[in-house]
């Protein structure tokens, strides 16, 4: 194998579904990755990254944490204490990236992640969303982002969160009623008043994304992107770059596949788990993409990784302004997940890599109607 040492400095390689992205240019500056954290407020030594430039730049953890699951959308419900333990324990290995919206529950993952995090809330940078309709505790399936309900759902949010500002508020899904010019003008106004601090798409496609970053400028784009889901590399991530907006890959993991921990007899609880709907999770679409499994564990064995670290390290690869949220609610979980963050990758291990990988049809779409917009 190639020298692990080597630090990764080209973009996207190519390789049959994932089209090569020429480089637009020398990375600015502050999208360079460190590697080594000289922030006084961490315990832990996970490397930084940086997502967005300028004044809307932020300094986070090459990886995050996304709570969702810790309280909705993954079967069962843990207990509080030890999800509050789990969060303060990421905090303690040098996690300062936490991801909550008030869609998760709704409302009592805020709940959670507000109680949790209120020993060190001023180190580090917290993330919530709006976008989507809440009818007396429950989601309608539609979306609502008309500025006044914005304004609404980050005061309910600041309070359910017990703080003063949000860090990183995004939009949770494009409202196509609603022009996205005064999405963005209303969040504007919120970090002009001092309630956020900067601003995020999720599921934004390109026209929408320069839309918002022209009113007020993104921080950071919030999508699905995995070694199973890996559109946005055609158009999305060359417009980040562009713009110097970071990006933030949820269900990095796709929803725990890529970690070999659910199979096609997993039993799902259907009122609180998403992945029966998804045609993805079908009995015969995981038997028929069981095949990327055995690629990442054949080559994580070669060299001591797991599946998941894998997966996870070959987004990081792809460019030092992507920062992956995998959700967990097991402390061995979490620690895997911070170890990907140590593996670096050749150009030549990149390249088998993705070579393998992409040459592997993916069997099913990862969402029964489109998300990005």
């Amino acid at each position: 194998m190639s020298n692990r040492r080597d630090f990764l400095k080209t973009g996207l390689l190519a390789g049959g579904a994932l089209a090569a992205t020429q480089a637009l240019g020398k990375v600015p500056e502050p999208f360079k990755s460190k590697n080594e954290t000289n922030n006084s407020n961490f315990t832990g030594s996970i490397k930084q990254r940086y997502l967005g430039t300028g004044k809307n730049r932020i300094e986070v953890s090459a990886v995050g944490l996304g709570c969702m699951g810790m309280t909705f959308n993954r079967s069962f419900i843990p207990e509080k204490k030890p999800m509050i333990s789990l969060i303060r324990k990421a905090y303690d290995l040098g996690i300062n990236f936490f991801d909550t919206a008030e869609a998760y529950g709704p409302f009592s993952d805020e709940v959670l992640v507000g109680e949790a995090i209120a020993p060190f809330r001023k180190k580090i940078t917290l993330c919530s969303k709006f976008g989507f309709d809440i009818q007396n505790g429950k989601l309608t399936g539609g979306l609502n982002s008309k500025p006044e309900h914005i304004r609404q759902v980050v005061e309910q949010s600041l309070k359910r969160l017990n703080t003063d500002v949000i860090d990183l508020l995004y939009q949770h899904r494009v409202d196509p009623k609603v022009p996205m010019e005064d999405v963005a003008g209303t969040v504007k106004d919120l970090i002009n008043e001092g309630k956020v601090k900067h601003f995020g798409l999720s599921e934004a496609g390109v026209e929408s994304i320069r839309k918002a970053h022209a009113v007020q400028p993104l921080t950071a784009l919030q999508t699905e992107f995995s070694l199973m889901t890996r559109e946005p590399a055609a158009e999305v991530l060359p417009v980040c770059e562009e713009l110097g907006i970071g990006f933030v890959p949820y269900s990095p993991l796709c929803r725990a596949y890529l970690t070999g921990y659910i199979n096609e007899r997993t039993k799902y609880v259907a009122g609180n788990d998403n992945r029966p709907t998804l045609p993805r999770y079908k009995p015969e679409n995981i038997i028929a993409n069981w095949a990327i499994i055995d690629v990442l564990v054949a080559f994580g064995n070669q060299n001591g990784y797991t599946a998941a670290q894998l997966a996870l390290a070959w987004l990081q690869a792809q460019k030092p302004w992507i920062v992956p949220i995998p959700g967990t609610t097991k402390l061995a979980h979490l620690q895997e997940n911070i170890g990907s963050t140590d593996i670096v990758l050749s150009e030549a291990d990149l390249k088998e890599l993705t070579d393998k990988i992409t040459a592997i049809p993916i069997s099913g779409d990862r969402y029964a109607t489109p998300q990005t917009k």
